[in-house]
């Protein structure tokens, strides 16, 4: 799991609090924005922050998100499978980024010639199955 300069047990520390803030989310019925999420990583593990404005930096946050997708799956599998990556929109949008879809399409869970609208609606699914899964009136959270 090591790269992007950062150590297993960064990596680690990162996927349980970033898993966790998700769920939460999840619970509130609420999207959050990669901002946000970031802030809440470096607060909650005392690891670095992910800056932006660097292409790296950005591709470790989306390397991030995946591992997240990967361990919720393995903690909470669900049929069909939900992917918490997608509660994580870029500030001021209503949608998912581009690594959402992409790390969909790797998972078999969206075509590779997916419109913009077959996307669009998977997204909303995805946010819907999971306020379903997580929210309030959830047996399992």
């Amino acid at each position: 799991m090591p790269g992007y300069g950062r150590a297993d047990s960064e990596w680690e520390e990162l996927v349980h609090a970033g898993r966790g803030f998700l769920v939460e989310r999840a619970t509130r019925g609420e999207l959050t924005t990669y901002t946000e999420l970031n802030v809440a990583l470096a607060e909650q593990t005392g690891c670095r922050p992910f800056n932006f404005e660097r292409a790296d930096e950005r591709a470790a946050m989306g390397h991030l998100l995946g591992l997240i997708v990967e361990r919720d799956q393995e903690l909470a599998p669900s049929e069909p499978p939900v992917m918490l990556s997608a509660l994580v929109n870029y500030e001021g949008s209503n949608d998912a980024g581009s690594g959402f879809y992409q790390l969909a399409k790797d998972l078999r869970l969206l075509p590779l010639s997916a419109s913009a609208d077959e996307k669009f609606g998977f997204w909303a699914r995805q946010v819907k199955q999971l306020y379903a899964l997580h929210g309030p009136d959830s047996v399992v959270a």
